[in-house]
């Protein structure tokens, strides 16, 4: 409990820290506090021990901040509580009276086979296996700690009874929460002097006034009366003045009738006498000395020194011991306790990197002595929104990989997340040259297959022609069915890259390249072709265009047009679809069957020629 009303008194002191607060910190454990708050959380009887569950999922939670924790144990009653026990002990409907003023130098053990007893051993054993030590305390647990955090050996206290501030603690944790957005109530002395000028001295004034577990209080002493005593005197005079000359409680009288006579009307808000108190057989002594001079083990002592050291993590005795308590597998056990161990080991490695660029060494990884316990980076994660990484792990035993914080990766081994994102680069390049490369085959198969079909409908297309002149005007109306257009004098964009589910509407050749025109656009391919085909670099061969509009004008049966002013036939059409080319120009019928041949056999080995560049 400690002092009473005390937790009120400092609650402007009071303060609520993220849980990272006690990242790389060293605190001191009042165990019996602990398994209280744990225990009443759940009140249900349970056989699960839900308790000391909750007690396992605490530690491994702080283990991973790399918090080193000590256990505190209490030792036997001091005398100066002894009466203060018995009265817990003693039932509501009891009134035996409590012994007067107990001998300060007996103190009484405490019973190790109670149930309370119990717990406290089972959860020593799982602390022990989880690399905790523990510290029997001589008397009050509360008192250890706070003699252990005066004398910088831990950098705060985990306890929930209020005296701890006058055995001497400068920092006192008095709960803490776990989980997402976990945190951490926080008292420090050195608030608690700033705000309210009470200092140790003064504190301890208050348990003798207020009363608390050593002391039942002074009558007519609430907090605020008593704070103000206390702050009128100073923290340096107030335990001198208690002893030396008592206390002496005055109070704030509002004007009423006391009595029936007017005398007896006190003025309003005057102060009033409630009674003088003196230390007459000691008591106040007694219980000043207890807080001043408590039983504890010294910092220089033996049994303080065997528990200052790092203790090592016992895995199979971890596994029986959830086995035997909470019937987990091997298995399960592994799954909870060991990424909070491997991230532990990480956060003391960045430790050392930080410790070392403090002092303006800034060693690669390479040549670090002690190596990192991370392998490499599998991939970026994202947790409850934050950055995280999934990362393989070295030399953890039972432990391949488990996701860590990426402020603390960042912070360890940054060269490591730099050859992820190198490595990952390389990757997705490679699937990019993959991907390009296969389509870029489909492409070419697919230009292949119509280029075949294309040279086949020429083929039979010439022998139509050739073979149905007399056919006239009936074989020309057939022709116009022809829809594929080789065109050997428009310039050649580069092809384009397709698959093979896209149509292919036309192709454009030129003599310097080849143009594959696709209804979607294809990737870039330039390819030279036969210098043999460069003196027909301006004649185009119309395979698809119907003969009115590709191959023969309006009102004229020939299927070579030359130009308007009739300068020759360098820029005209050859319609191969036409049944037969008529006279134009002074050539004969001779003349245009020699040049449709000489056309479609160009054309032919034109496409061969493509076949030979796209392979």
């Amino acid at each position: 409990m400690g002092v009473k009303n005390l937790w009120d008194i400092l609650e402007s002191c009071k303060k609520k820290l993220p849980l990272h607060h006690l990242q790389n910190k060293k605190v001191c454990v009042d165990l019996s506090c602990w398994l209280v708050q744990l225990y009443t959380a759940h009140r249900s009887p349970s056989p699960d021990k839900v308790y000391l569950k909750n007690l396992f999922h605490r530690i491994r939670a702080l283990l991973a901040l790399n918090c080193t924790l000590l256990f505190v144990t209490d030792g036997a009653i001091p005398s100066v509580k002894l009466a203060t026990y018995r009265r817990r002990l003693r039932p509501p409907t009891s009134h035996q009276p409590a012994p007067d003023h107990p001998d300060p130098s007996i103190s009484l053990r405490r019973n190790k086979g109670s149930h309370f007893s119990c717990m406290i051993k089972e959860a020593k054993r799982l602390g022990m296996a989880l690399g905790i030590p523990c510290l029997d305390g001589v008397e009050e647990a509360e008192a250890q700690c706070a003699l252990l955090n005066l004398a910088s050996l831990c950098d705060g206290c985990f306890t929930s009874d209020s005296d701890a501030f006058l055995f001497g603690a400068r920092t006192v944790y008095r709960d803490v929460f776990i989980g997402e957005g976990g945190y951490v109530i926080c008292y420090e002395m050195e608030d608690i002097e700033k705000t309210l000028g009470f200092g140790r001295n003064s504190l301890i004034s208050l348990a003798v006034l207020l009363g608390s577990d050593y002391s039942n209080g002074v009558n007519g002493f609430g907090p605020e009366t008593a704070c103000r005593l206390v702050k009128s005197v100073g923290d340096n005079s107030i335990l001198d003045q208690i002893l030396s000359n008592g206390v002496k409680a005055t109070r704030k009288c509002r004007g009423k009738n006391i009595g029936n006579k007017a005398d007896d009307m006190c003025p309003k808000a005057s102060s009033c006498e409630v009674g003088m108190t003196q230390d007459s057989d000691g008591q106040f002594r007694d219980v000043i000395n207890a807080y001043l001079e408590p039983k504890c083990h010294s910092p220089d002592s033996e049994a303080v020194q065997r528990v200052q050291g790092q203790h090592p993590f016992l895995r199979p005795q971890l596994q029986q011991i959830c086995e035997e308590y909470f019937d987990w597998s091997p298995e399960k056990t592994d799954q909870y306790i060991l990424p909070k161990i491997a991230e532990r080991e990480l956060r003391r490695f960045s430790d050392l990197r930080s410790a070392s660029s403090a002092l303006g060494i800034k060693p690669l990884l390479s040549e670090i002595p002690v190596p990192c316990p991370v392998s490499a980076i599998v991939k970026q994660r994202k947790v409850h929104g934050k950055e995280c990484y999934e990362v393989s792990w070295r030399n953890i035993d039972g432990l391949q990989v488990s996701v860590v914080p990426g402020d603390l990766v960042r912070s360890a081994c940054p060269e490591k997340i730099a050859e992820f994102l190198e490595k990952k680069g390389e990757e997705k390049k490679q699937k990019r040259r993959a991907r390009s490369k296969k389509s870029g085959q489909a492409a070419v198969r697919d230009v292949d297959e119509r280029l075949q079909e294309l040279l086949l409908g020429i083929e039979g297309d010439s022998g139509v022609l050739l073979g149905g002149r007399a056919n006239g005007p009936q074989s020309l109306t057939a022709a116009h069915s022809v829809e594929d257009i080789v065109d050997l004098s428009s310039p050649s964009p580069p092809v384009r890259k397709v698959s093979k589910s896209q149509k292919m509407t036309a192709v454009d050749v030129d003599v310097n390249g080849i143009d594959l025109g696709f209804q979607t656009k294809l990737g870039g391919m330039n390819m030279k072709t036969n210098t043999q085909f460069r003196s027909d670099a301006d004649n185009v061969i119309d395979l698809s265009s119907p003969n009115p509009a590709a191959g023969i004008r309006p009102g004229s049966h020939t299927g070579i047009v030359g130009k308007e002013d009739g300068a020759g036939t360098d820029g005209g059409t050859i319609d191969l679809s036409s049944p037969w080319p008529a006279r134009s120009g002074g050539h004969d019928d001779d003349d245009d069957d020699v040049i449709h041949d000489r056309k479609a056999r160009e054309l032919r080995l034109f496409l061969d020629s493509i076949r030979n560049e796209l392979y």
